[in-house]
C-alpha cells in the first residue's frame, strides 16, 4: 500500500508546484498589466494566452460592481490558495496515512 500512498504524495506535490507557478503568472500578468505593455511581446502573449482563458469568465461575471478596479486576479489567486490549503492538504495527509506514516 505504500506505493499507492507515495503516488497521492507525488501528485500532490506536482500540484502543488504547478498552481505556485500559475499563481506568480497571475501575479506577473497583473503586475504587467499596469504599465500598457507591447501587446506584440512574445512574454505578454504568453502570459494573457495563459491566464485570460481564467480570468474573463470571471471579468464577465463580476464586470464593473466592484468600480474600475480588476479583481478577477485576486480571486483566481485566492482560490489557488484554497485549493493548495484544502485539497492538497488533504492529499498529502491522505498518502501519508496510506503509507503508514504519522501526520504532523
Amino acid at each position: 500500500m505504500f506505493v499507492f500512498g507515495n503516488l497521492i504524495l507525488a501528485v500532490a506535490e506536482i500540484l502543488d508546484v504547478v498552481l505556485s507557478l500559475y499563481k506568480w503568472t497571475i501575479i506577473v500578468s497583473a503586475l504587467i498589466s499596469w504599465v500598457n505593455p507591447d501587446p506584440y511581446n512574445p512574454i505578454v502573449r504568453f502570459l494573457y494566452a495563459v491566464t485570460e482563458p481564467v480570468l474573463r469568465p470571471l471579468r464577465r461575471a463580476i464586470g464593473l460592481r466592484l468600480g474600475p478596479i480588476d479583481v478577477s486576479p485576486i480571486i483566481v489567486i485566492l482560490a489557488i490558495i484554497f485549493i493548495q490549503m484544502f485539497l492538497i492538504g488533504s492529499m498529502k495527509d491522505m498518502g501519508v496515512r496510506i503509507k503508514g506514516g504519522v501526520v504532523i
